[in-house]
Parts: C-alpha cells; structure tokens; sequence
C-alpha cells in the first residue's frame, strides 16, 4: 500500500448560479464507501428543495477502482456524475467525494452544459483543496509485560504509529497501527529494548 494524497481540511464549498440555476459544490474528505454515503445523505438533508443532488466518490486511494461511485439523480445520464467522477479521478485524489446540489431556475442547460456546470463545478473547488499525504498503516499487536509498555509506546511513536488499543491481563497486549515501510525498523528497535523478547504480529 503506498502513501497518497487526501484533502486536508474536511469540507470545501463552492457556488455559482449558471443561466438562473443555482450550483452549490462540496467537497468532503471521506475515508471508505460508508462515509462517503452519509455524507451525500447529510448533504441531501440539509437542501430538502433542491431539484437534484448529484454526487461522485473516490472512497480509498486513487487508484482502487473498487470504491468509485457516481450518480446523476435525475439529470440526463452521464451528463453530471460521470463528469464529477472525471474531475476527481483526474487530481490524483483518494477519499474524497463530490456533491453537487442544484436549485433549478427554469432556463435549461442542454447536456454539453450540464457537464460543464457539474464537470467545471468541481474542478474549481478541487482548486481550493489543501493536500495532506497519508501514509496507510496495517494492524499489528504484541504481548509484553507492564513495565515495558512506556518505552513501547515511544519506539511506537518513533516509527509514526499509532497505539489503537491496550488490553492488561496477567501481560499486556498491544494493538498498533504501522506504516509498512517502518515494520523491519520498529521490529529492530523492540527486539533491542527487549533483548529480543518483543516483535510485532500482524493482525
């Protein structure tokens, strides 16, 4: 799994009226198909008048064709969540999703201008999106005894992971999230402090 592009602020809006009608943009950081489903929802809530609600996602990294998603909520087919879908696909971005709600104002559009006022709206607030990169992490745990576990937390720290989870019985065991490319280092660095007692156990 390698390191991608996300957008770092949570949400960005932008809005244009085009011939009477009203586009309103959003585009919502969502990590997984789940969020990105609820965040349409919350979105369709929040404009109950609006005429369509249109939306597209690219729910993991970029590159996973598996959780993509688009509709064109009673637009023309093709003419607005292929084109959002388009404009995602193409800034390399990975859990992001697109939604954007019209008020019709009477004056139709034409397929070439739905596209363009769908397809442009979303390429202008991709413009506005900071970019973070994020480093995916797997799943590991370790047994180790009370004494040990500060020193654990640190190297942990160390090598950019994250402690999930601590559960105490008789030891300790320890759930951890880990870049993969740190695995072999953090391994080293727990069987030194250990005298080589600790390593990591994936999930």
């Amino acid at each position: 799994m390698h390191s991608y592009p996300v957008p770092r602020q949570a949400q960005t809006l932008v809005e244009e009226t085009i011939k009477k009608s009203r586009f309103i943009t959003y585009i919502v950081h969502t990590a997984g198909i789940e969020a990105a489903k609820n965040v349409v929802q919350a979105i369709r809530a929040q404009h109950p008048t609006a005429r369509h609600h249109c939306w597209a996602f690219v729910a993991g990294a970029p590159n996973d064709s598996q959780q993509l998603g688009f509709s064109d909520d009673g637009e023309p087919s093709g003419t607005a969540g292929k084109p959002m879908l388009a404009q995602l696909m193409g800034s390399g971005l990975g859990e992001v999703t697109a939604v954007v709600v019209r008020y019709y104002g009477g004056v139709m559009l034409g397929t070439g201008g739905l596209v363009k006022a769908y397809g442009g709206g979303v390429q202008s607030a991709l413009k506005q999106v900071e970019r973070q990169i994020k480093v995916p992490k797997n799943a590991y745990w370790l047994h180790c005894q009370y004494a040990q576990l500060a020193e654990i937390e640190r190297i942990i720290q160390r090598f950019q992971g994250d402690l999930l989870d601590t559960h105490f019985t008789e030891q300790v065991t320890v759930y951890i999230a880990l870049p993969e490319a740190f695995l072999a280092e953090c391994n080293e660095a727990l069987s030194q402090f250990s005298r080589g007692e600790l390593h990591l156990q994936q999930q």
